[in-house]
């Protein structure tokens, strides 16, 4: 990492603390931040990235994100160089966090690697380009509302590729599925492959279906989400029973609670599918008893 990396508070000083962003070694304002734009990220959206959860200046399931953002380099073949790693940027979020004055509330830490800059061809670019290294910080405020009283999604067809278990920067299925969402009055889009319930544009989901809790399970048509997988645990710790039989079209009637997951989401029950309501179209008690598991284990949050 180069040395100026390393001694950011040093020679930074007079530089305006509040919003800072970390691009190639370098800590600058977000305002200077500048990317090629013969960056394959750019021109391809060729390139990963992962976002970390802050509570109170320290990171949520942190070492887990990394694993994550290990597996997805690995996917596309994306190698860093000089000692940069997950847990390298990690320690840079941090000093963003510090820089940034979000100590204390909620944010998150962004943190995203492309293949980096070279002239356009769809073939790898020869081994002297390195990657692009681009992680920021923002403040972030929890949807507590909608929490409580939970919110509302639609179906969409999933047309996504077939890696979905890669987290990449390839959005544009998901862009427009949240798109239609929005313009429908509803939080989320629920996708629909070969007529069962994959995921959401950016959460996943899980049904109650005749008193069991079920999900799509982990294969290459979803992201093996970090909420995901802590919500799993805390249902096997509260004996509630998980099958990771995914939803099919022809069930979605007879779902009783609904909800969806993700870093900034926690638990959010989802009440009402298409305008027509879910169960009793209020949370379930399944739904409650995960949202107030979870939300302890937030407040303990360390990395």
């Amino acid at each position: 990492m180069p040395a100026q990396a390393r001694t950011f508070s040093q020679s930074n000083a007079t530089m305006d603390s509040r919003d800072i962003v970390y691009v190639n070694g370098s800590f600058l304002p977000r305002a200077d931040a500048r990317v090629s734009v013969e960056d394959r990220g750019f021109v391809f959206g060729d390139g990963v990235y992962e976002v970390v959860r802050a509570i109170n200046g320290r990171l949520f399931a942190a070492r887990f994100h990394n694993t994550r953002l290990e597996r997805s380099l690995k996917g596309i073949r994306i190698d860093l160089v000089g000692d940069d790693s997950p847990e390298r940027f990690v320690e840079i979020g941090k000093q963003l966090l510090r820089e940034n004055k979000l100590l204390e509330g909620e944010a998150t830490l962004y943190i995203q690697i492309t293949r980096g800059a070279t002239t356009r061809a769809h073939y790898f670019p020869p081994p002297e380009i390195t990657p692009t290294v681009y992680i920021s910080v923002a403040r972030f405020t929890p949807y507590a509302a909608l929490a409580e009283g939970g919110a509302a999604a639609i179906s969409h067809p999933d047309l996504r590729w077939g890696r979905c278990d890669l987290k990449t920067l390839n959005l544009l299925p998901n862009v427009l599925a949240s798109q239609t969402a929005k313009e429908r009055g509803a939080f989320e889009a629920m996708l629909i492959r070969d007529g069962v319930v994959t995921e959401g544009a950016k959460t996943n989901f899980f049904g109650v279906v005749n008193g069991i809790l079920r999900t799509h399970p982990r294969d290459n048509h979803i992201l093996p989400g970090i909420t995901r997988s802590v919500l799993e645990d805390l249902a096997r710790s509260l004996s509630i029973e998980l099958d990771e039989t995914p939803i099919s079209i022809n069930e979605i009637p007879k779902v009783t609670e609904l909800f969806l997951t993700g870093t900034t989401t926690d638990v959010m029950p989802i009440v009402k599918l298409d305008d027509k309501p879910v169960g009793s179209g209020r949370p379930g008690e399944i739904t409650r008893r995960l949202q107030r598991v979870l939300a302890e284990n937030l407040a303990s949050a360390g990395d």
